[in-house]
């Protein structure tokens, strides 16, 4: 079947602690060292360098003749590794560049956006702290809001990266830092002198499509999910104790939505979960074919799949 030529892939993907091996005394990644608990080694990394390289030049492949313009990152500790993976066999080819900023989560692991140089061109970015305390008055040093500029196809458009603080100490007990980050990312959309500005929203929320953190973005009535109708109890961007989860997510604005020429109009939403990054049997069959299981390595890819978007740029 003859694919759209003016169709293009945008996606997120949580990469599951996409560690260096090189200590760093001013984060918490011990673990991540060859003496490490988990005792990561080059030959580890290179092997999920690789994993990841070949995850992210398929998303999309089926139905656009083009690699990813635009790909979001969580879990990614510094500028180091994305180097690495962009020098890794299956994207050295591509003619990616990446914005990063080092956020001040205590663990070191980060957003990033990679993008295609001939299709893309950054005009701006920045990083947006996420100011929440946790429930000891103590500021929770999480990762920052990762924003970016820039012109697609000639059509300016405002990335947001995201990956909002975890559940860990329950979803009820943290909700309100979720909720908190999704009025920061509110503010800086008020910011934004355009009329109808063109926005796109992605990231690991660590909260679904129906919670009250997406919908305090939904609420704006700016902003669609198509992410929402992917939502379902057998399937999802996750699983955690043999529950499906839909934390990964890609929300864009009803610009979106147009036929003009030379802008993006929305085609469709997914999740990227072919068979290779799955786990192929036992008790987790079906599962993400993640990198470790506590200590244990098994040499996957990541514990999230990848999601998506399409868009078509519309010609005259």
């Amino acid at each position: 079947m003859k694919k759209n030529l003016n169709r293009y892939t945008i996606a997120f993907y949580n990469l599951e602690n996409f560690f260096d091996t090189v200590n760093d005394p001013y984060l918490l990644d011990d673990d991540f060292t060859p003496n490490g608990f988990k005792k990561w080694n080059k030959a580890k990394f290179w092997n999920k360098a690789n994993k990841i390289s070949r995850t992210i030049s398929a998303i999309g492949s089926n139905e656009s003749d083009f690699p990813p313009v635009l790909i979001g990152l969580a879990e990614v500790e510094n500028k180091n590794v994305l180097k690495s993976l962009l020098k890794s066999k299956q994207l050295r080819d591509s003619d990616y560049a990446f914005v990063h900023f080092d956020s001040p989560d205590e663990r070191g692991i980060d957003t990033a956006l990679i993008y295609h140089k001939e299709r893309f061109m950054v005009l701006e970015s920045e990083t947006i702290p996420l100011m929440v305390e946790n429930t000891n008055g103590e500021r929770d040093l999480t990762r920052d809001i990762l924003y970016v500029r820039g012109k697609l196809h000639q059509e300016e458009v405002h990335i947001f990266v995201n990956h909002w603080p975890s559940r860990r100490e329950g979803a009820e007990i943290t909700s309100y830092k979720r909720i908190k980050a999704a009025k920061t990312i509110l503010s800086r959309i008020g910011q934004i002198q355009e009329n109808k500005p063109n926005i796109i929203i992605m990231g690991d929320f660590n909260d679904g499509p129906n919670s009250e953190s997406i919908q305090t973005l939904m609420d704006t009535g700016q902003l669609i999910n198509p992410m929402k109708k992917l939502l379902s109890p057998v399937t999802g961007s996750a699983n955690y104790k043999r529950t499906w989860s839909l934390f990964d997510q890609i929300l864009i604005s009803h610009s979106f939505l147009n036929y003009e020429t030379n802008t993006h109009s929305f085609v469709k939403a997914n999740i990227f979960a072919p068979l290779f990054l799955k786990e192929w049997k036992g008790r987790y069959k079906g599962n993400p074919f993640r990198t470790y299981a506590g200590d244990k390595y098994l040499g996957g890819y990541s514990d999230h799949f990848p999601v998506y978007i399409l868009m078509d740029v519309n010609k005259a």
